[in-house]
């Protein structure tokens, strides 16, 4: 794993510190606020969100974080399951300013060719100027690419697809998925963790499956979700430091902020899942855990973890919303 003397999360705010320089700051949050309703917005769309330098800059500094953030976490859950194995090339679709690019640097060491694909120039312009920063990531490709049926993909180790799904037609979506099954050895999809990404995760992960993928994170087996649709989702959070962009757009005063996140990791080669994923923040009562659990072969439940179970219950108290359960060892 990366030895994080300056934090990937750090170098990568360094980076984007200086870009609103020059842009007014009402300029910036009415960018951020625009952008925002379009992501958020029910409608795909057929031409990129990402206009222009200025919408780009903006979106950056406000988001960029978070994604990464949220794609490390999945990758870091994913690295879990496959401790023997590191990419050796890594594409990511739909990749914007590349903050998958960065997370993947973040979770594996080591430089390897990377290809960053999008349909928007100037956010490829600018996710090549803030790589500058990153060593691993200055021989990066900041190819454009149409992002939908007419994708094509050359073969490499990692496909990654973060906060791009919701922009697609179904049809596109489909396309996608597809391409990056055909091409990778294992493929990542990251999406808002709300109701609507969480749907559109299970989509990529019934086509993986079909195409004869495992499930390496966050499910610890390949069978359906138990999850009955419509009654709830899948999603896990990640924490993201506050830049005063967040806190002049969203009124707020907290130094951080939650990013709500729904992911699939998925392999053609062989992992190990973990026993069971914890679905919800754990409950800490007086002596006493409670873990809402994924498990292979109850579905959905919940275990009580008490004083009495020793270790086990220390180890519980430590534990966090996303983490493998039980730990592969609960003494240390």
């Amino acid at each position: 794993m990366v030895n994080d003397v300056v934090p990937p999360s750090e170098t990568l705010r360094s980076a984007l510190s200086g870009l609103l320089d020059g842009l007014p700051p009402r300029q910036a949050a009415g960018a951020v606020e625009r952008l925002i309703a379009n992501y958020r917005g029910s409608t795909p769309t057929d031409a990129p969100i990402l206009r222009d330098r200025a919408d780009v800059v903006a979106y950056a500094a406000y988001r960029m974080p978070a994604t990464f953030e949220a794609v490390r976490s999945a990758l870091e859950a994913f690295a879990e399951a496959a401790p023997d194995w590191t990419p050796g090339s890594h594409t990511d679709v739909g990749g914007g300013t590349g903050a998958a690019a960065w997370a993947v640097g973040a979770t594996w060491d080591g430089v390897r060719p990377v290809t960053v694909l999008d349909w928007a120039e100037p956010a490829l312009a600018l996710g090549r100027e803030i790589a500058e920063a990153d060593p691993a990531l200055l021989d990066a490709r900041w190819q454009r690419a149409r992002i939908g049926a007419a994708l094509t993909l050359d073969d490499t180790d990692l496909v990654t697809v973060s906060y791009v799904l919701g922009e697609l037609t179904e049809a596109d979506r489909t396309a996608v998925v597809d391409a990056a099954a055909a091409a990778a050895r294992a493929v990542v999809v990251v999406e808002p963790g709300t109701p609507d990404g969480y749907a559109r995760v299970i989509e990529a992960r019934d086509r993986l499956i079909a195409a004869g993928f495992q499930v390496a994170a966050p499910c610890p087996h390949s069978a359906a979700c138990p999850i009955v649709p419509g009654t709830d989702w899948c999603h896990f959070s990640a924490r993201v430091s506050r830049s005063s962009l967040h806190r002049q757009v969203k009124g707020g005063s907290l130094a951080y902020e939650d990013e709500k996140f729904s992911y699939v990791a998925a392999t053609r080669f062989p992992v190990a899942p973990a026993p069971a994923r914890v679905v919800r923040r754990p409950q800490i009562r007086k002596g006493q855990v409670l873990l809402n659990l994924c498990a292979p072969d109850e579905g959905l439940r919940r275990e009580t973890v008490t004083k009495r179970h020793g270790d086990l219950y220390k180890a519980a108290r430590d534990t966090d919303w996303g983490d493998p359960w039980p730990p592969p060892d609960p003494t240390r």
